[in-house]
């Protein structure tokens, strides 16, 4: 009894550290922006109405309001919304955005567009030598809790 109580302990305090190493993510993310991906660039979404549409040129393929993810992404636009050059102006300055039956509006090229997972960073910088200093506490402190384990159960047989 004494040796399951040890146990549950240890379980409880792995947790307990594993929960200060990885909180847990919020319900959605917090955007700076509005905005749409378009071949691995970012448009900043406006509020700028525009009329003189040309030609469509892709369309979201993956919406989150959650994650960045690859492709033709949004995190405002369901999948399907349907992206537009606009009449004069080059693709590489604003595209248009379809916000509903026949409104376009505005989104202007803010830069290079790069999908970010949520380990990116976690080891980086003062805050990941701590980190990788914990884990191996951790991982040591594990390895004996099991080692001494083993060995008062083996010893009482």
């Amino acid at each position: 009894m004494r040796i399951n109580q040890r146990l549950l302990s240890m379980v409880m305090l792995i947790l307990l550290l594993n929960s200060f190493m990885f909180p847990s993510n919020p319900l959605a993310t917090s955007w700076a922006y509005q905005f749409v991906v378009w071949q691995d660039y970012i448009y900043v979404v406006s509020e700028e109405v525009v009329t003189e549409i040309d030609k469509e040129i892709g369309k979201v393929t993956k919406y989150s309001d959650m994650e960045s993810l690859s492709g033709n992404f949004s995190n405002t636009f369901e999948k399907g919304t349907k992206y537009f050059s606009i009449k004069g102006v080059s693709t590489d300055e604003a595209i248009a955005i379809e916000e509903s039956e026949g409104r376009y509006i505005k989104a202007t090229r803010e830069g290079e567009y790069e999908v970010r997972n949520s380990f990116d960073g976690f080891f980086d910088g003062q805050q990941g030598i701590i980190k990788i200093f914990i884990f191996s506490i951790l991982g040591i402190l594990v390895v004996f809790i099991i080692f001494k384990f083993l060995k008062n159960n083996h010893g009482k047989r």
